[in-house]
């Protein structure tokens, strides 16, 4: 694994294909207010221009065939439009789009990669596309089509070397999403005496011990009758990640991908939310949208934010907010997941210029002022309970430099370790994301819930056996890239 520490003020995560958008706030002095916070000027950034993209030459081939699960293209009789996609037909551009499925769709691009009807361009997931599809042959190099030192890309350039293969960069991020945050009620707050989370993270008190305690008095509110919990949804691989490690990193040194699963800081969070979940704190069934948490008496809500907008958005009376998840109260440094959205160019595509002009097309939306002003007016027209600050902190700040990102490349390795459309178990979790989960699982023969040590007993060997075996692929991918 490597960390990153980006500077991404410049880039807003705006509609995002899934509607992805949510709030917070980052850490600052106990005197910030929600209006203190001024994000980094990039000017290079505020340079780059919709005019100054490139038409496709006359000639050259302008259709994208588009391998995925989800169309780019509106549906019909949507007279709605991608900005993005229209900029790209003013170019001269077209998509095709190639239906797949989510379970399907490494198999299916496999096929074609081997076959003469090679599809040009994939969507970036965190499973399994980086480093493991790209050693598998899947992807080619974005270097001939995107180049990091212009107005344009220069704002994702620090980050793009995180995907890198031999100095190549095969991930060029359009924007970034946060993974997951912690999305409360304010008026259950008031109502209850509580102390806002929010206010606590602008003091810089926002921690795990504060999250724990504010959980602990709100759970103790409740009865038999009215059962309170903590919280709910995507937490633990975040607290995890808040150590800023992960079970598999990236030794630059060596050039290998090793296990990291001894290490104590990932131990020490492992067991902070064991104790979570023994204390009835961490409410483990799957809900789906924030009002739906909130209806069963459970504090926070912890997801991607595509759960409290658009469709399940804040209905007129309701006041929510969001902090990020809580920060490690040993480290002085506030770490956080996060993932690009980016388009993959498919290898064996000779479509340059297209692949070049809609690259453009899809970044410059997420860069342009006027752009962004655009998306952020569509977004509060559709979420009118949404406060314009809510907006603004997780666009801005929380994919800014105060901010340091963790990429976690154990999502990536093998379809053991980073497939959950590949897995058998009961929860449908890679053994990575089960790692992470599991402490808050309990043995289904003995009722006990799984401890750090017992998962760490189990599934160490398996974990190494397949970096060892990922390792030579990597080795083999290294050495004949080097020789190309």
């Amino acid at each position: 694994m490597k960390n990153l520490k980006r500077l991404l003020a410049g880039v807003l995560a705006i509609s995002c294909i899934f509607g992805t958008v949510g709030c917070s706030k980052d850490e600052g002095s106990g005197d910030s207010t929600s209006d203190d916070f001024v994000p980094t000027e990039n000017i290079a950034v505020d340079m780059a221009d919709a005019a100054d993209i490139e038409a496709i030459p006359e000639g050259a081939e302008s259709n994208i065939k588009w391998l995925s699960y989800f169309d780019i293209n509106p549906a019909k009789g949507s007279a709605e439009k991608r900005t993005d996609l229209s900029l790209f037909e003013e170019k001269g551009g077209t998509i095709e789009y190639i239906r797949t499925t989510s379970m399907k769709k490494y198999d299916d691009l496999a096929t074609k990669v081997l076959s003469d009807d090679v599809p040009d361009m994939f969507w970036y997931e965190q499973n399994m596309t980086f480093p493991c599809n790209v050693v598998q042959g899947m992807f080619q190099p974005v270097d001939d089509i995107v180049d990091f030192d212009s107005a344009l890309w220069s704002d994702v350039k620090e980050a793009a070397e995180d995907y890198t293969i031999n100095g190549k960069h095969y991930v060029a991020p359009v924007k970034f999403e946060i993974q997951s945050v912690l999305t409360y009620d304010t008026q259950v707050i008031e109502a209850n005496g509580l102390e806002d989370p929010y206010q606590l993270y602008l003091e810089g008190k926002w921690d795990w011990n504060t999250f724990e305690e504010l959980m602990q008095e709100w759970v103790a509110l409740g009865d038999e009758e009215n059962i309170h919990y903590g919280v709910n949804g995507w937490l633990h691989a975040h607290i995890f990640h808040s150590t800023g490690k992960s079970l598999v990193e990236y030794d630059e040194t060596t050039q290998q991908y090793v296990s990291n699963v001894n290490d104590a800081d990932l131990e020490r969070a492992a067991n902070f939310l064991y104790d979570l979940t023994k204390d009835n704190l961490y409410y483990g069934d799957w809900i789906g949208q924030a009002s739906d948490c909130f209806k069963k008496n459970i504090l926070f809500y912890a997801m991607g934010t595509w759960a409290s907008s658009d469709t399940h958005t804040p209905a007129d009376g309701e006041s929510w907010m969001c902090v990020p998840i809580p920060k490690d109260p040993n480290s002085d440094v506030y770490y956080q997941s996060s993932t690009p959205n980016a388009y993959m160019w498919v290898k064996g595509s000779t479509k340059s210029e297209a692949m070049k002009c809609w690259m453009e097309c899809a970044k410059i939306v997420n860069t342009q002022e006027s752009y962004i002003q655009t998306n952020k007016a569509k977004f509060m027209e559709n979420n009118p309970n949404w406060s314009e600050t809510a907006y603004d902190l997780v666009n801005i700040e929380l994919l800014s430099d105060k901010f340091t990102q963790v990429f976690d490349a154990g999502y990536g390795i093998s379809t053991d370790l980073s497939n959950n459309d590949a897995a058998s178990n009961p929860t449908k979790e890679a053994i990575i994301a089960y790692m992470y989960s599991s402490v808050s699982k309990s043995d289904e023969e003995t009722g006990n819930q799984y401890t750090w040590t017992q998962l760490r007993n189990t599934y160490s060997s398996k974990i190494q056996s397949e970096l060892d075996k990922f390792n030579q692929e990597y080795k083999a991918f290294l050495e004949a890239d080097s020789n190309s």
